[in-house]
């Protein structure tokens, strides 16, 4: 007999919970809130963004970050610092990386690979940080794994 597994259950066996923030502007040369951690500590599995609106020609560099509003801690970069996203067309996929630069794939726009990622953090709130004010928009997701029973993620 064969079994087709539902695709939604692997999704949550492996990564968690997922929650989807609607496309938005980045942030213009400034620090913003894409996420927000509360009720306890959360697992981050992954975090991804898609452009959906054409980055513009400026010179716009990102960092993606956690600034935890409890506990001990002072906000920190998601993996070693900042990546280049030049006119980043639709379709690019940027993905946050732990032990280093975030990923992008701006030749294909077919996708990153998705590290290994168990970052866990406390009630706070996951960010993004531009260098720059251009045009353009990105759909960000992340997915979770409750580490404490109230804890929850949601879209900023």
């Amino acid at each position: 007999m064969t079994y087709i597994p539902n695709p939604m259950g692997v999704r949550v066996a492996l990564l968690g919970l997922k929650v989807d923030r609607t496309t938005a502007a980045l942030p213009q040369t400034t620090t913003g809130t894409i996420f927000t951690v509360s009720g306890g500590r959360v697992v981050i599995t992954s975090l991804v963004g898609e452009v959906t609106t054409v980055l513009g020609s400026g010179a716009n560099s990102l960092t993606l970050g956690y600034a935890p509003t409890v506990g001990v801690g002072d906000a920190t970069v998601l993996g070693r610092g900042a990546v280049s996203l030049l006119t980043a067309p639709v379709g690019t996929h940027i993905a946050a990386n732990p032990g280093g630069d975030p990923f992008v794939d701006l030749a294909t726009q077919a996708g990153v690979a998705l590290p290994a990622f168990g970052l866990l953090v406390d009630v706070g709130s996951v960010t993004v940080t531009t260098t720059g004010s251009v045009t353009g928009s990105v759909k960000w997701s992340i997915t979770y794994l409750p580490f404490e029973d109230a804890g929850v993620v949601a879209a900023a």
